[in-house]
């Protein structure tokens, strides 16, 4: 099948009522691919190793940490050596807030793979042979203190689990280092979130930071991310029935999925020389 510029342009925004899953956008994703992960790849002297380790083929869950805090760079250096390995005939959703997709800038998301993240949405896009990436621990992972910024932290969120369990497919664990060295974390803020009554809203958390170029900040305004080397890590994907039987429990597979992932994250954090340098 060929896409012509008309068909996926950037430019194209026109109102959409398809399911999500429909409106990804091969065309627009070579696009977006092209133009913008060579930028993200030199920018972050950005390195991901162990793509090959994933399944050739069907639905698989990638679980990863989150980095960087709004700017978060994780899916923009991942997506454009997972096409490399596998072509754009297999398409990479991603799992995301309802927040983000508000203004025109939903549209573009959605053609570029990114959907709203809901179990249902997730699983459909399982079942139909999908990759899926999920980021667990969202915005409380991406925001989490510079002191941490090599812990695997899901906030206690344990759904991932159950959708991969429910669509019948194997997790890929992933870890990411580097980005939390865009600049400093001081605190999520979640307890300010709390007596400020924001959790009502959905705002569980209100991070503070200091980078270039506005110093401190609140969320507002947002810094740019300092050239950080990242480096990316695919791990072996789990088969959760064969690993834990045909009733797991989800506790104990979120635990061996952490567990995996916490020792590879230490495992790149003792080669990492210098802070940002890499």
């Amino acid at each position: 099948m060929t896409f012509s510029l008309a068909e996926s342009s950037i430019f194209a925004t026109m109102p959409d009522d398809r399911p999500e899953m429909a409106r990804w956008d091969p065309g627009f994703t070579r696009q977006i691919t092209n133009l913008v992960g060579p930028v993200i790849r030199r920018y972050f002297r950005a390195e991901v190793r162990g793509v090959s380790s994933m399944p050739p083929a069907g639905g698989a869950l990638v679980v990863s940490n989150h980095s960087g805090g709004m700017m978060t760079p994780d899916v923009l250096v991942f997506a454009p050596e997972f096409y490399k390995q596998f072509g754009f005939e297999r398409p990479l959703y991603t799992l995301a807030h309802y927040g983000v997709f508000v203004g025109p800038l939903g549209d573009l998301l959605r053609r570029a793979g990114v959907i709203e993240a809901s179990r249902k949405n997730a699983g459909d896009a399982l079942r139909a042979g999908a990759v899926v990436l999920v980021f667990p621990g969202g915005d409380y992972d991406s925001y989490r203190p510079t002191r941490t910024a090599n812990v695997v932290d899901f906030g206690g969120r344990t759904g991932y689990v159950r959708t991969a369990i429910d669509a019948g497919v194997p997790i890929v664990p992933m870890v990411s280092i580097g980005a939390q060295e865009t600049q400093i974390f001081l605190a999520r803020g979640d307890s300010i979130a709390r007596r400020l009554g924001l959790t009502k809203a959905r705002m569980e958390i209100l991070p503070i930071s200091v980078g270039f170029p506005f110093g401190l900040s609140v969320i507002f305004p947002p810094n740019l991310p300092l050239p950080s080397k990242i480096v990316t890590r695919v791990l072996e994907p789990v088969d959760i029935t064969a690993k834990f039987g045909a009733d797991p429990d989800i506790d104990e597979v979120d635990h061996h999925v952490r567990s995996v992932m916490q020792a590879a994250l230490d495992d790149l954090a003792r080669s990492r020389r210098f802070p940002i340098i890499g």
